[in-house]
């Protein structure tokens, strides 16, 4: 709170909006492309208007949805589905365009004779997933969210405790947050990508900020 109002550092700004902290530093590099919100000093941190990013963020998703693509409603709901299948009922042209809501969180993993790991999802659920982008109420199961709004797509991750508690584990020995997400994404087999949002989330959750180079 800061003469009346509510700021937000940027690993906040990252809790609020779902998005990933580098995410967020390049909507401030590239300020005016996005229209992001000007930043100001206090007690030589960072800050944001929480009023301003929630503007922000409300008027960046409907210029998304604006943009998203034709979602295909063809198929049994309980069939199990591959990456590439997953992509076209997104309208992706690539595996590689998947959100990490769904990319992370397969309904089923099948091991295949070369030890690569083939992730399966029910059709349903990657319905769930199309809906959740607009808001539509869908009878899928969206992964991760249950009942009333988060304040982070990761807040009930159940990776999160491991995050929360490299982040206390470094703290308690006074080292540099920097690497913390490469240290995570080797610790849970997971992408450094995802490493980040689960550190911002866990940020968000004690109120600190990940720092440059996390």
């Amino acid at each position: 709170m800061i003469g009346g109002r509510l700021a937000l550092n940027r690993a906040e700004v990252a809790g609020l909006t779902g998005a990933a902290y580098s995410t967020v530093n390049h909507w401030c590099r590239h300020r005016a492309r996005f229209a992001f919100p000007e930043g100001f000093q206090y007690d030589d941190r960072e800050w944001f208007w929480l009023d301003d990013i929630e503007a922000f963020h409300t008027a960046h998703q409907a210029a998304k949805r604006a943009e998203l693509t034709k979602v295909d409603r063809r198929g049994d709901p309980q069939d199990l589905i591959g990456s590439g299948a997953a992509a076209r009922v997104l309208g992706y042209r690539s595996y590689r365009n998947l959100p990490d809501t769904l990319y992370d969180r397969p309904d089923r993993v099948e091991t295949l004779p070369d030890g690569r790991l083939r992730r399966l999802w029910f059709r349903r659920t990657v319905w769930a997933v199309a809906d959740a982008r607009t808001g539509r109420q869908s009878t899928g199961r969206t992964p991760g969210t249950h009942g009333a709004r988060k304040p982070h797509p990761y807040a009930d991750d159940p990776r999160l405790p491991a995050a929360i508690a490299l982040l206390a584990e470094v703290d308690r020995t006074g080292r540099d947050r920097r690497g913390l997400g490469v240290a995570l994404a080797q610790q849970l087999g997971i992408t450094q990508r995802t490493a980040q949002r689960l550190l911002a989330a866990a940020c968000a959750a004690s109120g600190t900020t990940t720092g440059q180079g996390a």
